[in-house]
């Protein structure tokens, strides 16, 4: 049973529902270039349209700061919006107020209605309690698909469910069944790939996974403060020499709770980064000085491999090496087609997340094939690293 209310709790028919969606897409010349996130959410929206209720969406764009600029408008995504759903999609200029009031009391049902963007007002990221109950009224339940901005204490997010009954999207469900899944009660064995280029970003996230995997597998460049926290030259290679002491205590925290910590033993290295740069694989022994450890070897992604075949459960954030340029992607996407088929066997759920991580999974070709692959970024990892989200707390009955 899930701790939250979900739309199989909800009475749609006639109803003004609130729905807090994620809209954030990348536009370019006011044209979205990548349409994911409004994917994500159709089933929701179609779901209560089909079951007679009256759709109100509730979404931010960019970072207005509180303040009308309509070059951050939404409304050239609702016409995206309408061609995915298959049925007209209205647009209000205003969020709260007459022109809103107006439009909603004249909605039948399956209609559905994309409010302006929520930052205009800045009531929204002080989470003013003022105007969430003015987006209150506009309803007579919320529903919240937006994991991605589930981080924020907003009016939208988690102000508004203090006055209408809430309830999860099927997004938002999706997402918190898999993350359960991924960490908050797995099977195990459970293991954790790391990647990305700095350790100073995530701290947090290191010292709350030692604490709940089995093994903690640290790459990108981040592995290289680690190796040279142990004493290792890393030649030029990017590392955060003045971090040794947090590393070590990461190693030390993980010995406390049985966490095997994972890293390369070898490496792939060139004298510079760029597409074909010459390079060679090298033990992590023996980095030349003017050398830069730019992917894990081989014989390291065969031991994240022997892992993945021991697990029950993967979370995965961030890339092994700098998976952007060819060679160097070698080992991410080993490792990642390597744990896309042990899910396909029906041997492995797989999670992953963060921005990189979902762009390396499809430069891999495995999207599809992973458990889940969330597109939350930051709400994301802020998961991982153990902490509440306001915008999923306040779902809990």
């Amino acid at each position: 049973m899930t701790p939250f209310k979900t739309l199989d709790d909800a009475d749609l028919s006639g109803k003004h529902v609130l729905c807090r969606v994620d809209l954030n897409v990348p536009m370019k010349d006011g044209k979205v270039t990548d349409a994911t996130r409004i994917e994500r959410v159709l089933p929701t929206l179609r779901e209560i349209a089909d079951k007679g209720g009256r759709v109100i969406l509730l979404a931010h764009f960019g970072r207005p700061k509180g303040k009308v600029d309509k070059a951050q408008s939404l409304e050239p995504v609702a016409e995206v919006l309408s061609r995915q759903l298959g049925k007209p999609v209205g647009f209000a200029d205003d969020c709260v107020g007459p022109v809103a009031d107006g439009i909603v009391a004249n909605m039948t049902d399956g209609d559905v209605l994309l409010l302006e963007n929520t930052r205009f007002h800045a009531g929204e990221e002080a989470n003013d309690d003022e105007f969430a109950s003015q987006l209150a009224a506009l309803g007579d339940l919320y529903v919240n698909d937006a994991f991605s901005a589930a981080h924020r204490a907003h009016a939208s997010t988690e102000g508004v469910t203090h006055h209408l009954p809430s309830y999860a999207g099927r997004a938002m469900q999706a997402e918190l069944e898999a993350l359960e899944k991924g960490l908050g009660n797995p099977e195990k064995p459970v293991v954790a790939i790391v990647g990305g280029a700095k350790v100073s970003t995530k701290i947090e996230l290191l010292s709350n996974l030692v604490k709940k995997v089995d093994c903690l597998v640290i790459g990108g460049g981040m592995a290289n403060t680690f190796l040279a926290a142990q004493g290792k030259d890393v030649g030029k290679s990017l590392c955060e020499h003045d971090l040794a002491q947090t590393a070590l205590s990461i190693v030390a925290s993980a010995e406390a709770a049985g966490c095997v910590i994972l890293l390369p033993a070898d490496a792939v290295v060139a004298k510079e980064f760029k597409a074909g740069a010459q390079n060679e694989v090298l033990s992590v022994d023996r980095i030349p000085a003017d050398g830069m450890i730019l992917d894990v070897g081989p014989a390291s992604v065969g031991m994240v491999n022997e892992w993945i075949d021991k697990a029950k459960t993967l979370v995965w954030n961030g890339p092994l090496g700098a998976f952007e340029i060819e060679p160097f992607d070698a080992a991410t996407v080993s490792a990642a087609r390597h744990a896309a088929q042990r899910t396909r066997e029906g041997a492995l759920v797989s999670v992953a997340g963060g921005g990189d991580t979902v762009a390396a999974l499809a430069h891999a070709g495995v999207t599809d094939a992973f458990t889940y692959v969330s597109t939350a970024g930051g709400a994301f990892l802020e998961w991982m690293e153990g902490k509440p989200l306001p915008g999923v707390e306040a779902l809990k009955a």
